[in-house]
């Protein structure tokens, strides 16, 4: 059986725990921010958080896009590491019953976990833990099923961790070779920022699709707005995507520039829009739509996730008006 996307990213439950001002406080977390966490602290908020969990599944940005991939009618597999221990558990079932093949490999220490702290104002604190996911190593990538797919999906999360850079060297090579497209979303300005050459290198040696919102798309491109950022980028990859929250969307192929509006809806949380957009993006592409179309449905998912709180949709159907 062939896939649609191979995906690969960091390994993260999603555990949402009710929290309050007062817990907030006593945690030292200041409210709505992000925070990387240690073992010592993944374990402090396990403490503090026992009684208040609503809701656990598998996460992280990677994940969410393969199951957004899923819901379309596509099918996808996901590459990470987890732990042998009850959140491992939890992220192998959660991908298989929401129609993602689990490619995860098992290592030592604690799966990861992103504490998603909700407080009753419905803003959210997050503290990621890595764990595990961070040990990927080149020969747990399932080499096989890689050849057998349409596209290989990585995020720039990967590139913080020796072992995993080796792994998505190795990913994007084997999939070079197979003719497999590869398709890399740059995640994060902070990202950018901290390997800005190597995602350069990345881009003119191994990626066909590159997808960034506006301000990282501009930090990778040293330029001071997106059409110029598109422009740029485009020079280096097939097919240049450049995301601008409600001004829509600039997908760019060589010389040929197409503007995406983006689909009027009332904001809830913008938590996923980026990953349900690479969702969009890559099954329409898969389907050998035009990048216009791909792109108009990549704008309809986006704007879908959005309205409601969470970076997850339970369902999604493509309108009529949006097929080719």
């Amino acid at each position: 059986m062939g896939f649609d996307v191979f995906g690969m990213c960091n390994a993260l439950v999603d555990l949402q725990a009710q929290a309050d001002e007062a817990l907030l406080m006593r945690l030292g977390l200041q409210k709505g921010g992000m925070f990387l966490i240690d073992e010592a602290r993944r374990q402090e908020l396990l403490q503090h958080l026992s009684g208040r969990v609503i809701h656990s599944e598998a996460g992280g940005s990677g994940a969410n896009t393969m199951i957004g991939v899923a819901l379309l009618g596509g099918t996808a597999c996901y590459t990470s590491k987890v732990a042998d221990d009850e959140h491992g558990a939890i992220y192998r079932r959660s991908l298989s019953e929401k129609g993602v093949k689990p490619n995860l490999a098992t290592g030592e220490g604690s799966t990861g976990i992103s504490f998603i702290l909700l407080t009753p104002d419905a803003q959210r604190t997050m503290c990621t833990y890595l764990g595990a996911s961070q040990q990927l190593r080149p020969e747990e990538v399932n080499i096989d099923d890689l050849r057998q797919s349409r596209y290989l999906y990585i995020t720039g999360y990967m590139w913080d961790t020796e072992t995993q850079k080796q792994s998505v060297l190795h990913a994007m090579h084997e999939a070079n070779r197979a003719g497999v497209r590869v398709a890399f979303s740059l995640s994060d300005i902070f990202c950018v920022r901290r390997h800005k050459a190597d995602f350069q290198h990345l881009l003119e040696q191994h990626v066909d699709v590159l997808i960034g919102n506006a301000a990282e798309a501009q930090e990778l491109s040293d330029t001071d707005n997106p059409h110029d950022a598109a422009r740029r980028l485009a020079q280096y990859c097939d097919v240049a995507v450049v995301t601008m929250d409600s001004r829509g969307a600039l997908i760019r192929q060589g010389g040929t520039a197409y503007e995406i509006s983006a689909f009027r809806v009332q904001a809830v949380d913008a938590t996923g829009a980026g990953d349900m957009y690479a969702a969009g993006l890559l099954y329409g592409l898969c389907q050998g739509w035009a990048l216009d179309v791909a792109g108009r449905l990549a704008a309809y998912t986006a704007a879908q996730v959005v309205t409601k709180l969470g970076a997850r949709l339970d369902s999604i159907e493509i309108p009529p008006h949006l097929l080719p």
